[in-house]
């Protein structure tokens, strides 16, 4: 896809998606939510193992441009009921891993949309703004559930309801992302860790982020349950079979993801 204001390109089984209005720090309108939409269909197709999500330029992306949202106020919660809500559901939906590469400031939605990815790397110059707060609102597009699964419950509020702005620096020792880089090397980092992950068992990563995903609110009984159960499904997989193979046959093993 290579519309204005959503790119994606390939390398191999990564998908990159782009956010790409860097003149306003890839604020989120309507073509970018339409793009996004697009682009996280297209990120289901099984020979994507792996999807990086940036922003052009020096920011990642501030959440909702203003500019749009005064001169068209109308029905908020209908906007995030049929724009925001779908495309972070569908982002949390995708059972490969999801890695966003934080170039520059992540505020409001753009926040949210960061920590509903599975691994955040972060450039030195990138920044983490709940934002929300400081215009009067309050979180949205899942940042209320990210952030605080993120965080726990106690620090996320705290955070979220100052309106504080992190640094990187800030956010690796808080473990909102996992890795710091200098900013010239971000895209490198995050394609290494991207193309690791795309060589790795996709089913059995995306079977993976479900348990975590049901974790939080699984009695231990029934996570126990469920994990029987997809690892029932992980042994019909052909990566299974071929991971046991190159163990006993002392190699590496070459996974399909499928």
């Amino acid at each position: 896809m290579n519309d204005t204001e959503l790119l994606t390109a390939r390398d191999g089984g990564v998908l990159t998606i782009t956010l790409n209005r860097p003149d306003v720090l890839n604020a989120l309108n309507s073509a970018v939510q339409a793009g996004l939409a697009a682009a996280l269909k297209e990120a289901r197709a099984p020979d994507v193992r792996a999807v990086v999500l940036t922003g052009a330029g020096r920011g990642f992306c501030v959440g909702q441009d203003l500019g749009e949202f005064r001169d068209e106020v109308g029905d908020i919660a209908g906007r995030l009921r049929s724009t925001y809500n779908p495309n972070v559901t569908a982002l949390r939906a995708l059972e490969k891993p999801v890695i966003a590469a934080v170039n520059g400031p992540a505020a409001g939605a753009g926040l949210s949309l960061a920590c509903a990815c599975d691994l955040r790397i972060a450039s030195d110059q990138a920044s983490f703004v709940p934002a929300f707060v400081n215009i009067g609102l309050v979180p949205d597009t899942g940042g209320s559930w990210s952030v605080g699964r993120l965080l726990g419950p106690a620090r996320a509020f705290e955070w979220m309801s100052s309106g504080r702005k992190l640094s990187a620096a800030e956010a690796q020792a808080w473990g909102l992302v996992s890795e710091v880089v200098e900013s010239e090397r971000l895209l490198e980092r995050t394609m290494e860790v991207a193309q690791r992950y795309a060589s790795l068992p996709t089913a059995g990563i995306g079977m993976t982020k479900r348990l975590f995903q049901q974790a939080a609110t699984s009695t231990f009984e029934e996570q126990l349950e469920l994990e029987a159960q997809l690892q029932a499904a992980a042994t019909r997989t052909e990566d299974f079979k071929e991971g046991v193979a190159a163990f006993l046959e002392k190699r590496d093993p070459d996974f399909q993801g499928r």
